[in-house]
């Protein structure tokens, strides 16, 4: 009995690989190295160079690796870049995750985690985004996450597989320095990678309707993340049995770009004004999770906060970019 997880060397994948291991799952990682490392991977994980756009692979690895649940983390994820190319977007994101579903049903695969993302709710009106707020996303990378939601659960419907859709709200921090986030494309790298340049950071508005003008958001340390993956991993019924879970990851906790900073400041040293620039489009005032159906269901809330996100991802980018 093994767990198959795509995208299993990338930032958020070898979180999710590490946990699951460390708690005893066996687990083997897919993942085309685009973007993820292998040298995160713990020792004894096998590691399958490939893509899971590629049935025969998926077939073959399902068979000759027992696997039994399948967590799937792989995607293209970068909102500027879905509206550049949402062609692109749609085949991999949604018609891959046709083509794993189909090897998943072949193979007699019996569970199934699926990486969404608060993406699929847009920018709702609301204090606390809970899992019954409308979805209505306003970008084609927030449209695959939702097309993707509904195909898994129709999937779990037809062949008796038991899914979850785990809405992540956003990621930061790492569990160890070699685990960081490699890439410059959510708010804490970027920001070192400016200071790093000797460059202010940006805020992008500082006029919206919220108490220091900044936007809200829901930071969430990987670590709670992956230990998430985890619990629902374990809460998922056996392949005997079918159902869905759909639940948000966060923290519950809103924390402004300036408090951001503030805590980034703290953590390197640097605390030099932002440069405050117009509000991009699209950019919602506020996006922060109701956390406690998770809580309900996992049995576990996030431990973690933004100081430790922040101290942890500064120590990884050291590690990775010097000092």
């Amino acid at each position: 009995m093994a767990w198959l997880i795509t995208g299993g060397a990338g930032y958020i994948g070898a979180h999710v690989t590490r946990v699951m291991n460390g708690a005893g799952e066996q687990v083997v990682a897919l993942d085309d190295l685009s973007a993820g490392h292998a040298g995160r991977l713990p020792q004894g994980v096998p590691l399958v160079h490939g893509s899971y756009l590629d049935g025969a692979l998926l077939g073959r690895v399902c068979a000759e690796h027992g696997v039994t649940g399948v967590v799937h983390l792989a995607a293209r994820k970068q909102v500027a870049e879905s509206v550049a190319q949402p062609e692109r977007y749609y085949r991999e994101n949604v018609g891959g995750l046709v083509t794993l579903l189909e090897a998943v049903a072949e193979a007699g695969v019996g569970r199934m985690l699926f990486s969404s993302s608060a993406a699929v709710y847009g920018n709702p009106d609301v204090d606390l985004i809970t899992e019954d707020t409308p979805c209505v996303p306003v970008n084609p990378y927030g449209e695959t996450k939702l097309a993707g939601e509904w195909l898994v659960r129709a999937a779990g419907r037809a062949h008796g597989i038991a899914t979850a859709c785990l809405r992540y709200f956003n990621a930061a921090g790492a569990a160890a320095p070699e685990l960081a986030d490699t890439g410059v494309s959510t708010i804490v790298p970027m920001v070192f990678d400016r200071l790093t340049r000797d460059e202010a950071p940006r805020v992008f508005g500082d006029d919206h309707p919220t108490p220091d003008g900044t936007c809200v958001r829901d930071y969430l340390h990987v670590a709670d993340l992956a230990d998430a993956h985890l619990a629902a991993a374990r809460r998922l019924p056996r392949p005997d049995a079918s159902g869905d879970l759909t639940l948000n990851i966060g923290r519950g906790e809103g924390v402004s770009v300036r408090e951001l900073l503030a805590a980034i400041g703290e953590a390197t040293g640097d605390r030099r004004p932002p440069v405050v620039e117009a509000r991009r489009p699209g950019d919602a005032p506020r996006a922060v999770a109701s956390a406690g159906r998770a809580a309900a269901e996992l049995g576990r809330r996030a431990r973690r906060g933004v100081p430790e996100m922040v101290s942890s991802a500064w120590r990884g980018w050291q590690a990775h970019h010097g000092s």
